[in-house]
């Protein structure tokens, strides 16, 4: 089984934030209280090539956190890990402290 996947073309790599379900003290949250669908970007493609040859590069880099669409992209499982291959265009914008 494959261990490392590289993108193709315009294509990002992303591993989803899983909010946490509890707080430290062990109090439990409802699950719409931290709905932010965001994930950290793995790995990305070259790019794609615009009609007279030209790269176009991907938008991200590795290691932005990024907003992702609540549907979408493909889920891929690597071992243990699960993870989403997501075109550049389905990103919706990265996210800063």
């Amino acid at each position: 089984m494959a261990k490392r996947l590289i993108p193709t073309l315009n294509r990002v790599l992303v591993e989803k934030i899983v909010p946490p379900s509890k707080t430290t003290a062990g109090i439990l949250l409802p699950e719409k209280s931290a709905k932010l669908n965001s994930g950290k970007v793995i790995a990305v493609g070259p790019g794609i090539r615009d009609k007279d040859g030209n790269n176009i590069p991907v938008a991200v880099k590795e290691g932005d956190t990024v907003l992702l669409p609540e549907y979408g992209g493909t889920e891929v499982k690597l071992g243990e890990k699960e993870y989403h291959l997501y075109r550049d265009e389905d990103i919706l914008g990265t996210l800063h402290d």
